[in-house]
């Protein structure tokens, strides 16, 4: 049934009341106050996150790291003493020598090289030619005294001149010189001559006998030269031998490194094939430079440091002569030492500075520092134990700003 006219100015005065008194209508305001608030949040600047990593106090060495390789301190080459018949060396590489005087190697001397009949013949020759130009150099002596006789009478009377006195002196000098030379090739021929009898005299009358060359030390055969058996000249290197055990190290550094180096410094070697770490000491680094050429083309000062092992030679067993080792000279250490990372550490101005996290927030610190070696440095002033530094802060790290330490 439809409603009166009276229900209908009833209803219509009830409907604004409602629509005054419902919740929704708050609903917009609600919104935008919520996301003020999230514009707030989102903009308000939040901690910076940050490695940090404590100071410390501890032991603090710095070193030069350089490639080096092993040699053996006293090799002996030994050579042939003669020349002759290389008996064959049946030693190898690596083989022991027990003792000092162990016979390494046989040769039989050669024989005297006799002349033969030919080279007799032409030493024959060369002794007449000699007796021929020592005669006809006397014969022109003894012409030039009489021709400078005559012409000393001459300007005696006064028939010469004095320049041809003077040249009948100079002639007669120089032949001389010519006669005093013909007697000395006549000499040396006749004495070639004279050989020949008493080498082949020698020769009849015994054999030669073999020349055993022995080992000065005991040690190890490092190269064997001459194996085979063949005919060698004197002074021919035959075997080279020494003791492997007893090696010293070869360190070629930059010339601005070995002026820090001292000696007695101590030096560890790894990566020589072994798991333990090899110790050694310096004996000398030398007076003298050289110029190297690196990987990379650029010139290099460099100068040579050696060392001596000081490890046994039971803990090193497999370590022979040439091989490669990677060292480090120790320059500078010291035992309780306030130390840093260098990574916390940057350059401000003429001295360094770094980060410290105190109550959530970055604090400059003003840093002086000693000697680094590479991955930890020491800390002198501007840092005490226990700080906490930041790592690598880069710009986002402002003084004062929040931060927030994170885990690696």
């Amino acid at each position: 049934m439809n409603p009166t006219a009276s229900e209908r100015s009833a209803s219509s005065r009830r409907q604004p009341n409602s629509a005054r008194h419902s919740p929704w209508r708050w609903l917009p305001y609600t919104g935008a106050a919520a996301l003020v608030v999230l514009l707030a949040i989102g903009l308000w600047p939040q901690p910076t996150p940050v490695e940090t990593t404590p100071v410390t106090v501890g032991l603090l060495r710095t070193t030069v790291n350089e490639e080096g390789r092993t040699r053996i301190k006293h090799r002996y080459t030994l050579s042939a003493p003669v020349t002759g018949q290389l008996r064959r060396i049946s030693l190898k590489a690596g083989d022991e020598i027990p003792a000092a005087g162990t016979v390494l190697a046989i040769m039989e001397p050669a024989s005297p090289g006799l002349l033969d009949a030919r080279s007799r013949a032409t030493a024959l020759a060369r002794r007449d030619a000699a007796k021929a130009n020592e005669e006809r150099a006397r014969a022109a002596h003894v012409y030039t005294v009489s021709e400078l006789r005559r012409l000393q009478r001459l300007h005696t009377a006064q028939t010469a001149t004095a320049q041809e006195l003077e040249a009948a002196q100079w002639r007669e000098a120089s032949a001389l010189k010519e006669y005093a030379a013909a007697e000395g090739s006549l000499r040396q021929a006749e004495a070639e001559l004279e050989e020949y009898a008493v080498l082949k005299e020698a020769s009849s009358a015994s054999a030669p006998v073999p020349v055993e060359i022995r080992a000065p030390v005991c040690g190890r055969v490092l190269r064997v030269f001459e194996e085979n058996a063949r005919v060698v000249a004197a002074g021919t290197p035959l075997l080279e031998i020494g003791d492997p055990t007893d090696l010293e190290v070869l360190i070629e550094v930059l010339s601005r490194d070995g002026a820090a180096i001292e000696s007695g410094a101590l030096v560890e070697f790894d990566q020589w094939g072994g798991n333990e770490v090899l110790m050694g000491k310096v004996r000398m680094i030398e007076p003298s430079a050289f110029t190297k050429v690196s990987a990379l083309g650029v010139e290099e000062q460099r100068v040579n440091v050696i060392a001596d092992l000081v490890t046994p030679p039971q803990q090193r067993r497999n370590l022979g002569d040439q091989f490669r080792v990677d060292a480090r000279i120790v320059v500078w250490d010291a035992d309780r030492v306030l130390k840093a990372p260098t990574g916390a550490l940057f350059r401000r101005g003429d001295g360094w500075g770094a980060f410290v996290v105190e109550e959530g927030r970055a604090r400059l610190r003003d840093v002086d520092v000693g000697p680094s070696n590479g991955l930890e440095i020491q800390i002198k002033q501007g840092l005490k134990e226990h700080d906490e530094v930041i790592l690598y802060p880069g710009d986002r790290v402002q003084h004062g700003r929040r931060v927030k330490r994170i885990k690696l």
